[in-house]
């Protein structure tokens, strides 16, 4: 089949990510909670692309385009493969910062509840103890400690209180968590 009878799909699911990986799908009638950290994150990286990126590849893409036969020419192919990407991108970073709702975890501070925002550090039967920051789907980064507020562990220890004894089921199981320290950012200072 000739190619220019296909359809190539740039319109894939929106919520797919594309350039850097896909993010997790946001749970039915859920909020998108972001702290403002990762709100103005998300803004920037779309202003970037909005103004500097993509403006950048069309102009390489209409020089391209100039240049004769389309086919074959590895600046338009490229070129229009990064615009799509960009886009879809772009759509998708709208979609999510619309959405939105940002909260401020520095409201909390010097509380011993569990809320979105906190930092947990948590101990399970065997002692072994782990600290996580509880953030905002499209801004956890498992690397740096950091989970969704919709991740089991999460879900778990939110509205908990320092001291208080948790059941956490995981692919093993059971599993017996004591929280032990809760903190928050101070009001003003930026990240936990």
């Amino acid at each position: 089949m000739n190619k220019a009878f296909t359809k190539e799909s740039d319109h894939q699911d929106d919520e797919e990510e594309g350039a850097s990986g896909a993010l997790p799908a946001l749970p039915q009638g859920t909020r998108n909670y972001m702290t403002p950290e990762g709100y103005a994150r998300m803004r920037a990286e779309f202003m970037t692309l909005l103004d500097e990126e993509r403006p950048k590849i069309v102009e390489i893409v209409s020089w391209a385009a100039k240049n004769g036969d389309r086919s074959e020419n590895g600046d338009y192919l490229y070129g229009k493969k990064r615009l799509r990407e960009i886009d879809r991108r772009l759509r998708f970073l709208t979609k999510r910062l619309d959405i939105a709702e940002v909260a401020d975890p520095s409201i909390h501070y010097g509380k011993d509840q569990v809320f979105f925002g906190a930092t947990v550090t948590y101990s399970n039967a065997k002692g072994e103890e782990r600290t996580i920051t509880i953030k905002g789907i499209d801004e956890s980064d498992s690397l740096a400690g950091e989970v969704s507020w919709i991740a089991p562990i999460a879900r778990v220890l939110l509205k908990s209180r320092e001291g208080d004894e948790l059941q956490l089921m995981t692919p093993g199981g059971l599993e017996q968590i004591e929280v032990l320290e809760v903190h928050y950012p101070a009001p003003g200072s930026s990240g936990a």
